[in-house]
Order: C-alpha cells, then sequence, then structure tokens
C-alpha cells in the first residue's frame, strides 16, 4: 500500500471511530447514583414549619385579616398553600425535588382545635391538601388525650393517608392494642426524590416536650439518642443518602443530637418556638427551625455531595433567605380556602353552642380596646396575666354565686396577648378568636375542649406555701411556670428562694426549711373587696404565717395536677387540698374539684371570654377593656431583704467567735491558776 493510502485509509478510520465515541456518548448509561459523576451534587429544597397551633387563618391579630387588602395579620394555611406551589413550581422548573415537613405540634391552641375532639381533623386534613410530605408527633398532639389523637389521625385517612402526608413518630410507643398503635404512625420514611436522591426520615419527642405533655399515658417515650441511632442505622441500610431528623425537642436537645447521633444531615426542628433567621451548625449538622404559627415558612436549599456524602447549603449563594414571611403578599389559595371553611362552619355552631348563642362566628367582637394587653415581659406580673386571673375568679364567683378569694394561672398556659385591631375595618376590635386562642388549651373529663376551672379551699398558711412554690417555680423552671395571681399581692426576695442545692442529688433546699418567718416571701396580702382589686392598700389584709383560716382558691385542672407533686418534692411545701367545710379531698376524687355550671364544666376560655365581654360599655353598647389593664398592679414585687445565703456563714461566724471568747476565757483562767501557785 502507498503512503498516500495509507494516509487516507488513516483518516478515515479516525473519522469513524470518533462518530462511534459520539454516539456511544449519546446513549443512556445505569450507573449507581454514588458512582455517577463523583464530585457534582443534587440539589434539593427543604421547606419547613412547626408549632403551627392550629393557627389555619391569620392572626396576630385575627380581627386585622381581609383577605383582599394588605394587612398586619400573620401566617394562615391558605396563604401558606400560595407560598408552597409558588416554591414547587419554580424548583420544578429547574428540575429540583422540594419536601415539606412540620416539626410537630400542629394541634392545640386556636379555637380550631377545639373541633378535634368532636371527630375532626381540621389541621392535618388542609396540611395533606398542602402537600406535606411528612409531619411529626409533638407535646400538643396528646393535649386531648392519646385516645382522641387516634381518633384524629383516623379522621385524617390514616393509615392509608400515609401515602399523602406520613405521621412520623421514631421514639413513641404506643401499647398493644392501644388505639393509637394500629399502624397510625411510622417510626421511619424513606423517599426516593425525582433526581434520584433518597432521602431518611425519622421523627422524635424530645425530653422537655415529653415533660410537658398532657397525660399520653399509657404511650411511652424511648430514649432519644437510642430511637436516632437505631433510625439512623435502619436508613443506612435501605440506602438512604441523605438522613434528616424531624424534631420536636428544642434547639439544645437538636445540638445534643447532632453531636451524640452520627449520620445525621439535618435536624427540622420544633418546641421552643425559635425562628432561626440562619441555621445552628453542630457536629456538621444544619438545625433549622421556622418560629411557630406559620409566621414563617422555613426554606433549606441544599446540595448533596455524593462523592463525600456531605449536605451543605446554598441559600447564600442564591441570596435566599432562611425564613419566608407568610403575609398579605401571598393571596389565599382557593381550594385550601373551601375546605378551611367548611371546618369554620363546624366551629362556629360548636361556638354558638358553648356561649349560649351570645356569639356565632369566630370572628365575633367580643370587646374593644385602645392599647394592646400584653403577656410580657417573661418572669414578672403581667397585665393580660392579670386580666385573665381576674376573669377566672370574678366570673366563677358570679357563676357559682361563692365568693372566690384567690386565682391562680400560669404562663404557660396564656399563649400570647391580647393584641386589638388596627385598621380602618378593625380599629381596637378583639375577636373572640384573639381572645380564645390565648388560653383555650386542654381538655376536660366531659371531652370538651379547655381547661376547666377547679374550686380548692387552702389555710393562710398554705397559700404562703404556693407563694414560695411560685418564687422557686421562677427560679428553678423559668417563665412557663411563672405564676400569675388575683386576689392576692406579695413580696418576695428571688435570692432567698433556694438556700443552696446539694450536689450529685441535684435537690435545692428552699428558704422555707428555715424556722419561724425565714423564706423568699417577705409579705403577703390578701383582698377582700369585692370585684377587681385596686391598687392602692384599701381592701388589702396581711395574710400571716400559721394563718388556719381557710380561702377559697381557684386554678385550672392542668395546674391543680402538679399541685400534689410539690409535697412529695419538697414536704415542708406540702398542700392539702380541701373543700368548703376543710374536708381534705382525696387524689383519686380530684374531679370532684371542678367547677360545673347547669351540669357543665365552667372552662377557663369561657371565663376571660365572658369577662372582656362584662367590660363597661361604650356609647354603641360595645364592651371596652378597662384602662387598668394597660399596665401593671403592684400583685408580685421583686424586693432586696437580707440574703439568707448568708445565715451559714454568719452563724459559722457566730461559732468561731464564740470559740475564740471561750478559748480567751479558758487561757486567762489558767494564767490566773499560774500565779496564785
Amino acid at each position: 500500500m502507498s503512503t498516500g493510502k495509507r494516509r487516507r485509509y488513516r483518516l478515515k478510520a479516525a473519522v469513524i471511530a470518533a462518530v462511534l465515541a459520539a454516539t456511544l456518548l449519546l446513549q443512556p448509561v445505569a450507573v449507581p447514583l454514588a458512582a455517577a459523576n463523583p464530585g457534582n451534587e443534587l440539589f434539593f429544597t427543604i421547606l419547613h414549619t412547626n408549632d403551627e397551633h392550629s393557627a389555619v387563618i391569620p392572626h396576630s391579630p385575627a380581627a386585622d385579616y381581609h383577605p383582599e387588602l394588605t394587612n398586619p395579620a400573620v401566617g394562615g394555611f391558605a396563604r401558606l398553600a400560595t407560598a408552597v406551589k409558588q416554591i414547587r413550581e419554580k424548583k420544578e422548573a429547574a428540575g429540583e425535588p422540594v419536601l415539606l415537613l412540620s416539626g410537630g405540634d400542629y394541634i392545640g391552641g386556636s379555637p380550631y382545635s377545639w373541633l378535634v375532639p368532636k371527630g375532626f381533623a381540621p389541621e392535618l386534613t388542609l396540611m395533606q391538601l398542602i402537600g406535606y410530605d411528612a409531619v411529626i408527633i409533638g407535646n400538643h398532639e396528646f393535649d386531648y388525650g392519646p385516645e382522641n389523637l387516634a381518633r384524629y389521625y383516623r379522621a385524617a385517612g390514616y393509615p392509608a393517608a400515609h401515602d399523602r402526608t406520613v405521621v412520623l413518630a421514631t421514639n413513641t410507643v404506643a401499647p398493644p392494642g392501644h388505639p393509637l398503635a394500629g399502624g397510625l404512625y411510622r417510626q421511619t420514611h424513606l423517599m426516593q426524590l425525582s433526581n434520584g436522591l433518597k432521602v431518611g426520615l425519622f421523627g422524635l419527642i424530645g425530653k422537655d416536650a415529653v415533660s410537658v405533655a398532657n397525660n399520653p399515658s399509657p404511650i411511652t417515650f424511648t430514649d432519644q439518642l437510642a430511637a436516632a441511632r437505631q433510625a439512623v442505622a435502619g436508613l443506612q441500610a435501605q440506602g438512604a443518602d441523605v438522613i434528616v431528623a424531624v424534631t420536636h425537642a428544642g434547639v439544645e436537645e437538636d445540638r445534643e443530637l447532632a453531636r451524640e447521633v452520627p449520620g445525621i444531615h439535618v435536624i427540622i426542628g420544633g418546641h421552643c418556638h425559635t425562628a432561626l433567621y440562619e441555621p445552628v451548625s453542630e457536629n456538621g449538622v444544619i438545625i433549622a427551625q421556622s418560629g411557630s404559627r406559620l409566621k414563617y415558612l422555613g426554606q433549606l436549599e441544599l446540595a448533596y455531595a455524593a462523592d463525600s456524602g456531605t449536605v451543605r447549603l446554598r441559600n447564600g449563594q442564591n441570596n435566599q433567605p432562611y425564613l419566608l414571611p407568610v403575609d398579605s403578599r401571598l393571596r389565599p389559595d382557593p381550594e385550601v380556602g373551601a375546605q378551611l371553611e367548611k371546618f369554620t362552619r363546624e366551629l362556629d355552631a360548636l361556638i354558638q353552642i358553648k356561649t349560649g348563642g351570645r356569639f356565632s362566628h369566630v370572628l365575633d367582637t367580643v370587646a374593644l380596646s385602645s392599647f394592646p394587653v400584653p403577656d410580657k415581659p417573661p418572669l414578672q406580673e403581667t397585665p393580660l396575666g392579670n386580666f385573665v386571673t381576674d376573669a377566672m375568679r370574678i366570673i366563677t364567683s358570679q357563676k357559682t354565686g361563692r365568693r372566690v378569694d384567690i386565682a391562680v394561672q400560669a404562663n404557660g398556659s396564656i399563649r400570647g396577648g391580647i393584641t386589638p385591631g388596627t385598621l380602618a375595618h378593625s380599629r381596637g376590635v378583639i375577636t373572640f378568636y384573639d381572645l380564645a386562642e390565648l388560653v383555650g388549651l386542654g381538655v376536660g373529663p366531659d371531652g370538651n375542649a379547655g381547661y376547666p376551672i377547679v374550686s380548692v379551699y387552702l389555710t393562710g398558711e398554705e397559700v404562703r406555701r404556693v407563694l414560695e412554690v411560685a418564687v422557686l417555680l421562677q427560679q428553678m423552671m423559668g417563665d412557663t411556670y411563672f405564676l400569675q395571681f388575683s386576689g392576692l399581692r406579695y413580696d418576695f426576695d428571688p435570692r432567698n428562694a433556694v438556700l443552696f442545692t446539694v450536689p450529685v442529688i441535684k435537690q435545692p433546699i428552699p428558704s422555707a426549711l428555715l424556722p419561724g418567718s425565714f423564706g423568699a416571701v417577705t409579705q403577703a396580702e390578701v383582698y377582700t373587696g369585692a370585684g377587681r382589686q385596686g391598687k392602692g392598700n384599701e381592701g388589702f389584709v396581711t395574710l400571716r404565717r400559721g394563718d388556719q383560716k381557710l380561702y377559697h382558691l381557684v386554678t385550672d385542672s392542668y395546674i391543680l395536677s402538679f399541685l400534689p407533686m410539690v409535697g412529695k418534692m419538697l414536704p415542708m411545701l406540702n398542700l392539702e387540698l380541701k373543700d368548703a367545710q376543710g374536708n381534705v379531698i382525696p387524689g383519686d376524687r380530684l374531679d370532684e374539684l371542678i367547677v360545673r355550671v347547669g351540669g357543665d364544666e365552667l372552662k377557663v376560655w369561657q371565663t376571660v371570654v365572658e369577662y372582656a365581654a362584662s367590660q363597661p360599655a361604650n356609647a354603641d353598647g360595645i364592651p371596652v377593656i378597662d384602662s387598668y389593664y394597660g399596665d401593671t398592679a403592684g400583685r408580685i414585687n421583686s424586693v432586696r431583704s437580707f440574703p439568707l445565703v448568708m445565715l451559714p456563714v454568719l452563724t459559722l461566724l457566730f461559732i468561731l467567735i464564740l470559740l475564740a471568747l471561750l478559748l480567751r476565757g479558758f487561757r486567762r483562767s489558767r494564767r490566773q491558776v499560774r500565779m496564785t501557785w
């Protein structure tokens, strides 16, 4: 073959080889995800909410909401649906899958949750419609008891509804035969996204959340960290590329989870209502939380690197905030709005029954106010604390015909402050929704929503013990356990609540242990006048130590359940709950203490709504909140007194001085003896 022919042959061969190579490159090749394009990333987005608390309509205040006008009301499921739909459409166009998750406590808060004991599931039904991929069980899911929770999930279509929105509860254990054990929740869930990424999900309820759950028995909860390790191992065995823990535990417990359990990439949190405007990073784990009551929709734009198995945030490079406001810029989704209207009609019918026809719509005006009635600052007497406890004391007195001396309520049961309407159509308006959502938690033995009022009698000495307990609680357990009062006022020195804490067993030794008049409370007075207590000195009498007179006290059934525990933990502060004749009521008969009017339980929310509706009316006949509640009234006063922690020091110093004097006297007597000799 000539040299020219060889060159032409080589050229043809090269052209044929190039064409074959190009053809092969255009053919699809099946390659495992982790091995495909090593170093490349797969993008995905997690949208998240937590602690929705039945805030299915815009609120804060609900009076301001208008479907067509710009307004300051926040949240609402119909608005949320619009935000989610917009993001999904945008991401779908970019070929990026989107997950929507909830960190729990979707039940409990607004009057819409009152439909739960009636066999409805408004929150989760709407969340399915919006397209949540997974939700978990938080402490407020147990507000109406585990049996009602099982009915709730069945009303929402479970267990079949797991195909739409899976319910996760990895460390929740329902005993065999319990209604909640019938496949109504799952421990883990594996999803394969449209880009091939496998995401493993599990859900935890944390230690603090378990401690404040309302009587979840016989449901129990396993150790969170052990359950997480088992879930991670199981999901990894199923081939999960990314593992997401959805928790109802609070940021600090989430940090612990990230440190102690390897294999987790992202934690979507809840419980502490923290709006994390930027995620927390702990041990390489991304921790996010979106606040509460749908004020924000959380958005994590993420990238998974197959070669390293790591997940990173993309929000910064995309100039995308982590929290998106759910506000009036979002028009309500019509499909979700139509379903919501069905639940509203059910709720309105219930409100009409429970108020004797006085109110027939959840947004009816109850009263007007030219000022807010706040529940802040924490760990202090608040205007709303005074309003709520006054309502409990005064309305219960009116309903029963028996004078109530004292009312007690905890900050943890007061879910916000009163914010009157601010717009032209709502100026000064306080709606039924805006009041009832503040004090509408819980359920009574009657199966109806709302903690009932309970009535007990305590001696004056025991009332002083209650005040010592109140100081201890705020010092040791924070604002949730801070007690607000009506019918008395007291001064206390917070430094004197605890003398010291015994190491190892961490047992606090309260100052009330000391004999005599020692304790954190330096002065206590009971109001003996009629109606709301004044800010001056008229009508107050000193509540002395050792006082054996009986005083009539009301609180709610949730707080009552904790009172017997005080005596078990601190016997020196033991309380014996009594009837009007002074007879002690045994622990198994506490239901007898519930206040009933016409055979029906009197609920805390009913006293608050009726008290607001009984305020002096304006020229149009509409009640107006008295200016008394624009500020505090000197009921709970922190003062400075002798620091009791100095007592042991002074006692030791006294003993040392006494010993020194005795030794000096002994030496002097010895010298005198020697001189005599």
